[in-house]
């Protein structure tokens, strides 16, 4: 027995160092496809630690925090430029969420009343959500101007593609028991969807729609960089024009706004998830 089990073991070694192998065999050729050039990522590496040591450092030589009414000049205009950036991110996600909701049914393959329409929507889920907020940002920044509309439009789309996905697929997971008693009673599809599917994914939807808020935070706060708003057009000048400390004064406090909002998102959605577990 204690050979069978020393064999067992020596198997499972081997199994580990195989993977283990073949990981590092793909991370080389993808490195090697991507040109990636370690002799300049390590002969270059003290830059990227001396700028960090800049940006942490007055125009007079003394720490940052050694006065923080010097180091944050700007908080009145940048807690705006913020408010604005959460705002494009909540309009984008409720859009967004309305929109993949909507769809969310045609494209269930237990709900799709064709299977032409859920083929065309699964698509067209895969179609916004294919181009990452910025693409979608650089587009409607030519056409609406510079503002935050074309940052809202942009996390609107990506949202109702990711957020689509999602949702058909919980969708396809439900009860039809419910779907058939009210289909039996003569109603329509969208009554039969209303009152048999919707009650059962609502919950998860709202989950997943909170997390997704969360993710919309984070990338709303780059859309400046293309002129669509909010805290990234600082942000973008004062890396370009070499204001260090404003650079770590406005990263802090997007840092501090994406986490109490992370915090918030997952305490509604644990209390949510709880709810329904209770149910």
């Amino acid at each position: 027995m204690e050979r069978g089990y020393r064999d067992a073991v020596r198997a499972k070694r081997a199994r580990a160092a195989l993977v283990a192998a073949c990981i590092g065999v793909c991370i080389l050729v993808s490195a090697v496809s991507a040109e990636v050039d370690v002799v300049k990522l390590f002969a270059n590496i003290d830059k990227f630690t001396s700028y960090l040591g800049r940006i942490f450092v007055l125009e007079n030589g003394r720490p940052v925090w050694t006065d923080p009414v010097e180091w944050y000049w700007g908080l009145g205009r940048w807690l705006s430029l913020l408010l604005e950036t959460v705002l494009i991110a909540y309009v984008g996600t409720a859009l967004g969420a309305i929109g993949g909701t909507l769809l969310a049914f045609l494209a269930a393959a237990n709900l799709s009343p064709q299977p032409v329409v859920r083929a065309v929507t699964r698509r067209y889920f895969e179609l916004c959500r294919t181009f990452p907020e910025l693409v979608f940002a650089l587009i409607f920044v030519i056409a609406f101007g510079l503002g935050p509309l074309p940052g809202v439009l942009a996390v609107a789309i990506h949202t109702m593609g990711a957020l689509g996905k999602l949702f058909f697929e919980v969708t396809e997971n439900i009860d039809m028991k419910p779907v058939e008693g009210v289909a039996a009673s003569g109603a329509g599809w969208p009554v039969m969807v209303r009152f048999g599917a919707l009650p059962q994914v609502l919950s998860n939807f709202v989950s997943y729609a909170l997390l997704r808020f969360e993710i919309n935070v984070r990338g709303a706060s780059i859309l400046g960089f293309v002129g669509a708003g909010g805290i990234g057009q600082d942000l973008i000048e004062a890396i370009r024009k070499f204001y260090y400390t404003d650079v770590s004064a406005i990263l802090l406090l997007i840092i501090a706004t994406v986490a109490i909002i992370d915090f918030v998102t997952e305490w509604i959605r644990h209390r949510l998830i709880g709810e329904q577990g209770a149910a």
